[in-house]
């Protein structure tokens, strides 16, 4: 069984993860099935523009922690070394993509969903940004480059789920409808796509993408220093919680002062202004 499956049709690529039994979680062979998957889209000739869906309830539940607790690290790398790189995530490839959104769609496959450019969900389908269950910051750009309100940023960066019918509401989702209509309508707008002038397709796409809000370089920043706040440990112990189906024991902070500490943007500015002058 091929954990990625792939489809050509006059133009049209489909992707579709194929790890059912695992809700499509992102376990190494999965993401390096899909980094070249991907590769193919973006060097083709021939293909123009992809859907990408999943196989069973989910779309993808994002990070396998199973496998990240049995390897002892967290994040996406490999014991055999780091993972290929994927062009859909790096925002390089310059055609079009349609999340054709089959279940739940968690943490890192929220992400995945998030990168499309167009977004079609079945009715049951469950979005949750979870980084704050699995990381010492939680999701805080997901509602910021989505141009949602500051309120419903925030209740996604707190790892609150959201169902279809909310997310479309948001204007995150582009079409929902029922199951057997998920890549029938998902083709049906690749269609429409491939009916435009070319030119017009790649230039409109490149202007839309240019258009869409960024995280400015200050609070990337501030982010990264968040990152860093708090007792690393922390991270393997959501994996092993959820692995062993018990409520995690966080410790929160190495030094619990440190809680007191925490950066914001003023400390940031003033700990840069200070470098400043002593660099005069």
């Amino acid at each position: 069984m091929s954990l990625v499956e792939t489809e050509r049709r006059d133009g049209i690529f489909l992707i579709r993860m194929n790890r059912p039994e695992r809700l499509n979680a992102l376990g190494v062979e999965l993401r390096t099935a899909l980094a070249q998957a991907w590769c193919e889209f973006r060097d083709s000739r021939e293909l123009e523009v992809a859907i990408y869906t999943g196989t069973g309830r989910a779309f993808c539940v994002g990070e396998d922690m199973k496998e990240s607790v049995e390897r002892g690290t967290v994040g996406s790398g490999s014991a055999r070394g780091p993972m290929p790189e994927n062009p859909y995530m790096t925002g390089e490839i310059q055609k079009p993509i349609i999340a054709a959104i089959n279940g739940f769609a968690m943490g890192g496959g929220f992400m995945l969903a998030e990168q499309a450019d167009l977004r079609v969900a079945v009715h049951h389908a469950v979005f949750e940004m979870s980084e704050a269950k699995r990381w010492l910051l939680g999701g805080f750009n997901h509602g910021y480059i989505g141009g949602l309100s500051h309120t419903v940023a925030t209740e996604m960066a707190f790892a609150f789920r959201f169902d279809a019918d909310r997310m479309y509401e948001l204007g995150f989702l582009n079409r929902i409808v029922d199951d057997d209509q998920l890549l029938s309508t998902s083709y049906e707008m690749a269609e429409h796509l491939m009916t435009l002038p070319p030119a017009a397709r790649v230039n409109t796409l490149m202007m839309m993408r240019a258009m869409r809000p960024r995280v400015p370089e200050e609070l990337q920043t501030l982010a990264a220093r968040l990152r860093e706040h708090g007792a690393k440990s922390d991270l393997m112990e959501s994996r092993r919680a959820f692995a062993e189906k018990r409520k995690p024991n966080f410790i929160g902070w190495d030094n619990p002062e440190d809680r007191y500490s925490t950066p914001t943007l003023e400390s940031l500015r003033t700990l840069e202004a200070a470098t400043s002058k002593r660099g005069d």
